[in-house]
């Protein structure tokens, strides 16, 4: 008899920085998700995304994520992404992490705003019917149609107003951002003079 594959709910985002607000959504689905492990899967720069100017290197961007799971077990960092022909869409990503991590199932967490515009997105149907979903609200968009989905699940995570847009903007006029960012990454962003208005010297 075959062991059961570890349960891995991925998390995706451009976490240009991952904050605070990321963090708390990661670590609740991992606790309460009835899943094994939450990945945090870097994005490389989405054409859909109009502050390209705003966005750091992904070698930047994944570090700040290794610091912030660093001292959390069940939560990992995926950068699969980066290594993927462009433009890619989610649902080859998660075939490709079957492909390599064979032990493991995959399931997609997207938050409400996601799911309001999920019947765009490149083959749901087969996102939802091969891997599932865990939905967690956002304030303002609408959740209509999870109850009707039998492999979608709706997860009530806490609700924080806080955007990696914020972020820069606040770090950019100054701002102290040390308790909107997770344990070392407001370290890491003053030492590399990310996201600051001032030209790095």
């Amino acid at each position: 008899m075959s062991a059961p594959k570890r349960r891995i709910a991925v998390m995706g985002g451009s976490f240009n920085p991952v904050h605070t607000g990321h963090m708390i959504v990661a670590s609740y689905i991992a606790q309460w998700g009835d899943v094994d492990e939450v990945w945090l899967m870097l994005s490389p720069q989405s054409p859909f995304k109009t502050d390209a100017a705003d966005m750091v290197a992904d070698s930047d961007r994944l570090a700040m994520l290794r610091i912030a799971t660093s001292a959390m077990p069940r939560l990992g960092v995926c950068d699969i992404e980066l290594t993927m022909p462009r433009p890619n869409y989610t649902v080859n990503t998660l075939a490709e992490l079957e492909r390599r991590y064979p032990d493991c199932s995959f399931t997609l967490i997207v938050g409400g705003d996601n799911w309001e515009s999920f019947p765009r997105w490149r083959s749901p149907r087969e996102i939802i019917d091969r891997h599932g979903l865990i939905v967690y609200p956002r304030r303002g968009y609408s959740l209509d149609g999870i109850d009707a989905e039998e492999r979608v699940r709706l997860v009530h995570a806490p609700e924080v107003e806080i955007s990696s847009t914020f972020i820069r903007q606040a770090i950019a006029q100054g701002r102290d951002m040390n308790f909107f960012l997770p344990t070392g990454v407001y370290e890491y962003i003053c030492t590399h003079n990310l996201y600051s208005s001032s030209p790095k010297i």
